[in-house]
């Protein structure tokens, strides 16, 4: 059997403990316990040993620029996508929608198999173009957020820059970025992982050993899909990937990329799962809104959670499905087609929607002549 269809079948087995698991895991706090170790201990010594072994450039330095770009197009293009997926416009789940599409959580969704598939150098680029990601999640999203909740309320909070602040220095104070920081700072000073004393460099090895067995067994123990609104979650996740399927073929052909490794990691990358990220600028929304109606309230949590339990799985399958696919993505037209086979995957829940409207309508045409027929026979 291929060496990488083997390694796929593993990461799959993996999964499937989790899921074998979940009985035993029954507390969200179990769970965020297992998350928090991930993102504070073995993702941030995964990332520091790749920095430490990479040489830095220029071109590496642009990558957070460019995950922002696509962060950015994500919001601002992906509305007049979403009506396709029978979400009404400036509804809570629309709002909803807007501030989880357009994020990206590769720490737990892309992270540990671009690791495994493409090495550490690759992971390496890919935690750099996740700092412009963090970026427009942190900040960006937050003042979003804020922003449709004060014009909705027609609220002037003075406590908004304070708010702000404490996010910024969230995001400074976070492992993952304390990390990248510091192995920038080596990298640039000539420091390798030989060069730091051994007490330091064998403690980060084996906390970068167990991150992927861990974001693996999360994955099947975090899976857990509701029948509840899944075909417009289904219809816009997948209308999500076609995007930016269709958006990196684009920029691979204008670009020129012909190195395989680069094409896979932009595709990986750019279909990580939403992030768990904005929903907390939800909740907080959310808790200065607990005496509003439902359908009055800037935004669906319910909604979003769902959007976030298909959104992990979804992004695994896909990405491990890419990344175990050998030579077939090593172009810009291959990734074309990709997008446009996941765009209409998407648009099947409204085909059918209107398809079944169609024949209901016809239905009830018939019906009413048939009424109308009968009256008017007992008339005359």
């Amino acid at each position: 059997m291929d060496y990488t269809l083997q390694k796929t079948f593993t990461f799959l087995l993996f999964i499937g403990i989790g899921l074998l698991l979940k009985f035993k895991f029954g507390s969200k706090e179990e769970l965020t316990g297992i998350k928090k170790i991930i993102l504070n201990l073995a993702l941030p010594a995964t990332i520091f040993i790749a920095l430490l072994g990479i040489q830095i450039d220029a071109a590496l330095l642009s990558l957070p620029f460019l995950a922002l770009g696509l962060n950015i197009l994500l919001f601002l293009l992906f509305p007049y996508i979403m009506p396709v997926t029978g979400i009404k416009k400036n509804t809570p789940e629309y709002r909803t929608a807007r501030l989880l599409v357009p994020s990206l959580a590769p720490g737990l969704s892309c992270f540990p198999f671009v690791l495994e598939f493409l090495g550490e150098e690759y992971l390496a680029k890919a935690a750099m173009a996740d700092l412009g990601n963090k970026v427009f999640v942190l900040i960006i999203l937050y003042l979003v957020a804020m922003n449709w909740y004060y014009s909705k309320r027609a609220i002037k909070d003075q406590s908004r820059a304070s708010k702000l602040k404490s996010l910024t220095m969230a995001m400074i104070s976070e492992p993952v970025n304390i990390f990248i920081v510091i192995a920038l700072i080596l990298v640039f000073f000539g420091f390798k992982m030989e060069s730091l004393p051994f007490i330091i460099s064998d403690t980060l090895t084996r906390l970068s050993v167990i991150m992927t067995p861990l974001v693996l067994l999360f994955i099947g123990l975090a899976v857990k899909i509701k029948k509840q609104q899944i075909y417009k979650i289904f219809s816009l996740l997948f209308l999500r990937a076609g995007f930016v399927s269709v958006l990196s073929g684009v920029f691979i052909l204008v670009a020129d990329i012909s190195v395989q490794q680069d094409i896979l990691l932009l595709l990986s990358f750019g279909l990580s799962a939403c992030s768990f990220r904005p929903f907390s600028h939800i909740a907080v929304v959310g808790s200065q809104e607990i005496d509003i109606k439902k359908k009055q309230k800037t935004f669906n949590a319910t909604f979003g959670v769902n959007i976030l339990a298909l959104s992990f799985p979804l992004s695994t399958v896909l990405i491990l499905g890419i990344l175990s696919s050998g030579n077939l993505f090593s172009n810009g037209y291959s990734v074309l087609v990709l997008g446009l086979i996941f765009t209409f995957v998407g648009t099947i829940p409204y085909l059918l929607k209107q398809i079944f409207k169609t024949r209901k309508k016809v239905g009830q045409q018939k019906a009413d002549w048939v009424i109308y027929k009968t009256t008017r026979t007992e008339t005359t």
